[in-house]
């Protein structure tokens, strides 16, 4: 049994097992799929408190080392469902078996949106890749395709355009969405091709990514590339906490700066809540927030 499950190995989960720990709490984080979750892919952090600049991933491995050395287990498998029986014990579901917890910390984060065209998931590891750094090594001194226009897109492109020949953006709105530090860096970069209004309706290619076709104002051409590189936001995958919290109409975790949900006991951390700014420095503070209320309920 223990005194508090965590659901999601990011930042804000992470931080909220520090904190449970700090308080003496027995706890159990629970991940899907890599720690660190969005920021894992982040090729650089510079708006980290004391840290100028670190790579997403090495940060997440650093807060993962020091959660481990205070003696939290983790356990990598999927949350199916979650429950909370007569006597105030919840049960937690996964793939792997039933684990018991008297408060649960949901911090799942989100995962990546997809463009939902014919070919896109077959393709996936084929060309179609969501994540520039795990895969933009591949594509040294070819072309590439990248949507988005948001802080990771622009992120993904300055990455990309030190790999590949040419980067051609392709952003559906009439102007960046991103932060103006990153905008000026993507538009002095002579290999970073963009244009606004214009969206991909078609990838090219049977077994692999050979182009895509798009549709631009001045009318409508394929684009030759290798790869293509979606950056288009992010969708929660809240269905196992539906029973125990209400969702917005977009499925995030309804839920304010307490971090607390309709049931007792059930809180929430992160970018899966409701909120306004969806950064790592909320996401930690929403972990601390969550962990603190966790052990104010369990006292």
């Amino acid at each position: 049994m223990y005194d508090i499950v965590i659901i999601g190995a990011g930042m804000a989960g992470m931080t909220a097992a520090l904190y449970a720990q700090r308080n003496e709490k027995k706890v159990l984080i629970i991940e899907s799929d890599t720690i660190g979750g969005q920021i894992a892919n982040s090729p650089k952090v510079e708006n980290y408190p004391t840290i100028p600049s670190i790579s997403g991933s090495d940060l997440a491995n650093k807060v993962f080392e020091q959660v481990m050395e205070r003696g939290a287990d983790f356990e990598l498998e999927r949350v199916e469902a979650v429950a909370k029986r007569e006597d105030g014990v919840f049960e937690i579901k996964t793939d792997y078996g039933v684990h018991e917890g008297r408060s649960v910390i949901v911090a799942a984060g989100v995962k990546h949106r997809h463009l939902g065209l014919e070919k896109e998931e077959e393709l996936v590891g084929k060309g179609v890749s969501y994540c520039a750094v795990c895969d933009g090594p591949f594509y040294k001194g070819e072309d590439v395709v990248l949507v988005g226009s948001g802080n990771a897109a622009l992120q993904y492109a300055i990455l990309l355009s030190q790999y590949c020949r040419n980067v051609y953006q392709m952003i559906i709105t009439p102007d960046f969405t991103g932060d103006e530090i990153l905008v000026n860096t993507v538009k002095r970069t002579p290999n970073i091709h963009y244009q606004f209004n214009t969206a991909v309706t078609e990838i090219l290619g049977k077994d692999e990514v050979e182009g895509v076709h798009i549709k631009a104002p001045d009318g409508e051409r394929d684009v030759a590339c290798k790869g293509l590189f979606v950056a288009i936001g992010q969708i929660p995958d809240n269905k196992p906490y539906e029973e125990l919290a209400d969702l917005d109409r977009y499925g995030y975790l309804a839920a304010d700066e307490s971090c607390t949900t309709r049931t007792e006991g059930l809180f929430v951390a992160g970018d899966c809540r409701t909120k306004q700014i969806r950064q790592l420095t909320t996401a930690s503070a929403d972990g601390a927030i969550a962990a603190l209320a966790a052990c104010t309920y369990l006292m």
